[in-house]
């Protein structure tokens, strides 16, 4: 299982993707009631959405739904994550009706005895690339072979899987692990990073660096990411809840996807302490949206997925030694949210 430190924003950056202010306020809660982020209203219940880390524009979609009020019917809370904020943790105890996390920790966590399900899937694909500069690029993975790649030790079993999948020979790539920072390639230090799609190529983009990015999952890297988790306790007992809170996902993400910018003026508006910057949040805003949406969802709506993605997933679950059930993905709450 890889590392969550190195999945997302997982580190301060220069450019502004997390800041100080944001470490410091891990856990802060954000809240509404129908009618808007500071608005009032008769909500007939309360449910919190535990988020995978601090916020950005990640989440952009969230605040949208929550800004306008599209959770209906309930007091939604989003808990900021970080850290010292796992996701599965809240979930089970109940403080949380819903957790973003991916498959690879929902199905640790089912392995270990969590009674998780997978209720939609925000990214298509995972973000997961190989980082390379122009001048010495990594544009498919036989190019990694002779090449040193920045990475945390952690993520040895993604690399692995990679190759494995590519039929490249990962001994013939040295391995230097590296904080989760741009810095190393940049210096020289390395010819490439593991990093995410959406973090550290806008950072370096910031910057005026340019950078070439292979996209794993464009190589059969097929992994879920900012997926959503739910007991199977509020399955049967909470179903009109998780509808009403997945309904105004959809709708806030389907808006983030028609205005990322002014998605991201939101976020830089609705935390204006947690170090933020509008460019950057723009830029990752609108990186972020072919990971999000794809044939699958315009047919199907937002969060869907398919068997055969799910057949991919256990695949590359399997080969990062993970025998999971077909059946850790639920797609019941969405077809209700569109209607199915």
């Amino acid at each position: 299982m890889t590392d969550r430190k190195t999945l997302t924003r997982r580190t301060l950056l220069g450019a502004g993707i997390v800041g100080v202010a944001g470490i410091a306020a891990a856990g802060i809660g954000l809240s509404t009631r129908p009618g808007g982020l500071f608005g009032s209203g008769d909500a007939t219940t309360a449910a919190s959405l535990q988020l995978s880390w601090l916020h950005s524009v990640q989440f952009g979609g969230s605040y949208i739904a929550l800004d306008r009020g599209w959770y209906e019917g309930v007091d939604v809370t989003l808990l900021q994550g970080g850290p010292n904020a796992p996701v599965e943790p809240p979930v089970v105890s109940g403080s949380a009706l819903i957790g973003i996390s991916a498959a690879d920790y929902t199905a640790a966590a089912v392995a270990e005895g969590a009674p998780f399900k997978i209720i939609g899937v925000a990214m298509q694909k995972n973000p997961f690339v190989i980082a390379s500069l122009p001048e010495n690029p990594v544009n498919e993975p036989a190019d990694l072979v002779g090449k040193r790649i920045g990475m945390a030790l952690a993520n040895t079993p993604v690399l692995e899987t990679l190759c494995t999948l590519n039929d490249v020979d990962v001994d013939g790539i040295e391995v230097v692990p590296t904080q989760y920072s741009a810095q190393p390639l940049l210096a020289g230090e390395v010819d490439c990073l593991l990093c995410w799609e959406t973090d550290l190529p806008v950072a370096m983009t910031v910057q005026g660096v340019e950078s070439v990015t292979m996209l794993m999952a464009d190589y059969g890297y097929a992994l879920h990411s900012q997926t959503y988790i739910a007991t199977e306790e509020s399955l049967a007992n909470r179903r009109a809840d998780l509808v009403a809170l997945m309904r105004g996902e959809v709708r806030g993400w389907d808006e983030y996807r028609a205005d990322t910018n002014a998605a991201a003026a939101l976020t830089v508006e609705t935390f204006p302490d947690a170090g933020l910057d509008l460019p950057t949040q723009e830029l990752q805003a609108e990186r972020q949206v072919p990971l999000m949406f794809s044939e699958v969802t315009d047919e199907n709506g937002f969060g869907w997925w398919t068997d055969e993605s799910v057949s991919q997933n256990r695949e590359t679950l399997a080969l990062l030694g993970q025998d999971v059930p077909a059946d850790l993905w639920d797609r019941s709450v969405l077809e209700e949210v569109h209607g199915s």
